[in-house]
């Protein structure tokens, strides 16, 4: 086992320089430079103030020599200073914004899992039935429809037509006077439209794979044996087929979060929710290059630890991979 895991981490960290690297070289591709927005804002600034800045900032040497030294600093956990005016540290202004951003998901996710598996459940064993098919065109909706188009719908209906959910933020202005059963209430309203979108949109994926492989694991012989012995129609799916089909699963956990990190920036930024996918697409449009970076080492990181435990997972439940 110990081999395994020196293998898959070796491996990892092999993945993990290539995203860096490829990352690093595609934002110093982009047009302009981070003092662009500075020098816009800033009739005074001349061409030798942003010379001045530019050296400062590292941005006068080249790429392949600032993405060494970025590496040794990232080595040591040093994501250097945000590239706006602020100057404050990447990943404190990371990790402030960091909770809300998990809290969202993790709810999210939780919602995804307690809908999409009996979704799957039902349509592998009532398969290409009138409800298997309702079900489908249901998930497949929220997958084809455009996040941003429907979080801009939803606040129309909810927030200006019905006025009964608000539309941006994540807590109202008097929130510090409310008790705290009035916040917590307070705090649901705000993120009912932000999650609702975040499930709604990936219901599809989850449980089509939860019926794939539910199929699988109905057609194999041990599940013949069962009914045969007149197990009810119950035990056989719920207590025989759902124990082996809910083990690939596993690796969709895994996967999972980094996935919502990183497509919480639509909804984020529609709703004004002050989380680390809002951050992102600030940085994006402010050319901040270290917080961008500081962005993609940490959603790489929660990728490559999903998949790891992924394997780890999938190691103990079968030892053969083990040794492959």
């Amino acid at each position: 086992m110990l081999s395994y895991l020196s293998k898959k981490s070796f491996e990892l960290l092999i993945t993990f320089f290539g995203i860096t690297l490829v990352s690093f070289f595609l934002i110093n591709l982009t047009p302009g430079k981070p003092t662009d927005t500075l020098s816009e804002l800033n009739p005074k600034m001349t061409p030798e103030a942003r010379a001045i800045l530019e050296k400062h900032w590292g941005l006068d040497k080249p790429v392949h020599i600032r993405y060494v030294i970025w590496l040794k600093n990232v080595s040591r956990l040093d994501f250097g200073a945000s590239l706006s005016s602020d100057m404050r540290p990447a990943w404190d202004k990371i990790r402030e914004r960091f909770p809300i951003t998990i809290l969202i998901n993790s709810i999210a996710i939780f919602f995804i899992f307690l809908i999409a598996v009996p979704i799957g459940i039902h349509s592998a064993v009532k398969a290409n039935s009138l409800s298997d098919k309702f079900t489908t065109l249901a998930v497949f909706i929220g997958f084809a429809m455009p996040t941003f188009w429907l979080a801009l719908i939803l606040q129309f209906i909810f927030g200006v037509w019905l006025n009964i959910l608000p539309v941006s933020g994540i807590k109202s202005l008097n929130y510090e006077s409310l008790s705290l059963v009035q916040k917590i209430l307070d705090s649901a309203r705000h993120l009912c439209l932000p999650i609702f979108i975040t499930v709604f949109g990936s219901l599809a994926g989850i449980s089509r794979y939860m019926r794939s492989t539910m199929q699988e694991a109905l057609s194999q012989e041990y599940i013949v044996t069962a009914r045969a012995k007149g197990l009810s129609e119950s035990k056989v799916v719920y207590k025989h087929a759902l124990r082996n089909a809910i083990l690939p699963v596993i690796t969709i956990v895994g996967l999972s979060i980094p996935g919502l990190i990183s497509g919480s920036v639509i909804f984020e930024t529609i709703f004004a929710i002050p989380g680390v996918g809002q951050l992102l697409y600030q940085a994006a449009m402010s050319r901040d290059y270290n917080v961008i970076m500081a962005e993609v080492v940490m959603v790489s990181v929660l990728t490559l630890l999903g998949n790891l435990l992924a394997d780890i997972g999938y190691a103990i439940a079968d030892p053969r991979i083990r040794v492959k």
